[in-house]
């Protein structure tokens, strides 16, 4: 089982994060509702533009891959008496705490997402073999699984936009709608045809195929069956890998980082050192520099981001 994913942003900077079991967290404060504490139960690795704690996407150790894409149209619930967190840290709880889809999914009766939130949703997979997709519309959690699930492939457009138009072939004209038809047309061929290429291979070739350019900043694909992950970038188009197994996820082992845009090919574990605060500092001044167009965050909420992981430690 693997899940690929094109991460398209005019953003590039990023590091690959590990992040370890055991550790007491509060979400960040915000206004729009309380926090929310917990303990992480499960290690993951992440890829990490706006801060450490804030990834973007990535799998845990138990094959729990969560990733997500821009949706216009989105609407999170209004505030209630749920706490509220926000959209790039509510990855790092689900991989945090949860093992498969339903896990995640039961979270929205203990959590929301910030109502002010970037708009974006998600797609999930597990070690199980199930997938699903996470949309809020209309201030409420819309999911897609199973047999409402014909294709596990999600781009710019909701899940059922997509659907209906692969299967009208009414896509034409419009990027998000052909990518995704595209992905689903070589997911299915991939079962029909000989090659003697690995699944892997054949992953990359799909996120080549529905690449936008230099648009398309990150190609990631997940080994959920082995626990490894492969991955390259616009700028470093070698292919890097990390597994698992070359790992120390417990608590009281140093959280490891690494630019994602460094050169190389290869496994990555040797090259990984000891997460700093002031790589963390480094990234998201970056990538908040480059896409400053679309994203506008206050310098104390940028100062608030940057500082989170410091107040984190073993239970």
């Amino acid at each position: 089982m693997v899940f690929g994913r094109n991460y398209d942003w005019m953003a590039d900077a990023g590091m690959v994060c590990t992040n370890q079991r055991g550790l007491a967290k509060t979400s960040l404060k915000n206004n729009d509702g309380t926090t929310i504490s917990w303990v992480s139960q499960y290690g993951s690795i992440t890829f990490n533009q706006y801060g450490k704690e804030f990834p973007t996407g990535g799998m845990n150790e138990k094959g729990l891959v969560v990733e997500l894409m821009w949706l216009e149209g989105t609407e999170y619930p209004s505030r209630d008496e749920r706490p509220a967190i926000g959209v790039l840290q509510w990855v790092q709880y689900q991989l945090d705490n949860c093992t498969t889809i339903e896990e995640v999914i039961a979270t929205d009766k203990k959590l929301r997402i910030i109502s002010k939130g970037t708009p974006l949703h998600y797609l999930i997979a597990d070690a199980k073999g199930n997938a699903a997709t996470i949309e809020f519309l209309d201030g409420k959690m819309v999911v897609h699984k199973d047999k409402q699930l014909p294709f596990a492939v999600l781009t710019n457009n909701t899940y059922q936009q997509s659907v209906a138009a692969k299967q009208n072939g009414s896509d034409a004209g419009n990027n998000s709608l052909e990518r995704f038809t595209e992905a689903c047309d070589m997911v299915k061929q991939y079962k029909n045809i000989a090659t003697n290429k690995s699944i892997i291979d054949y992953s990359f070739d799909i996120l080549n195929k529905v690449a936008q350019g230099d648009f398309t900043k990150w190609s990631i694909v997940y080994d959920i069956n082995n626990k490894k992950i492969y991955f390259k970038t616009e700028r470093a188009k070698d292919i890097k890998n990390i597994a698992f197994s070359a790992l120390d996820l417990g608590c009281q082992s140093p959280p490891k980082a690494m630019n994602m845009n460094d050169s190389g090919a290869g496994d990555i574990s040797p090259k990984l050192v000891n997460y700093t605060a002031e790589m963390n500092r480094k990234t998201v001044e970056k990538a908040l520099e480059q896409s400053q167009s679309q994203i506008r965050v206050s310098r104390e909420e940028r100062d608030a981001t940057i500082g989170f992981p410091a107040g984190i430690s073993c239970k």
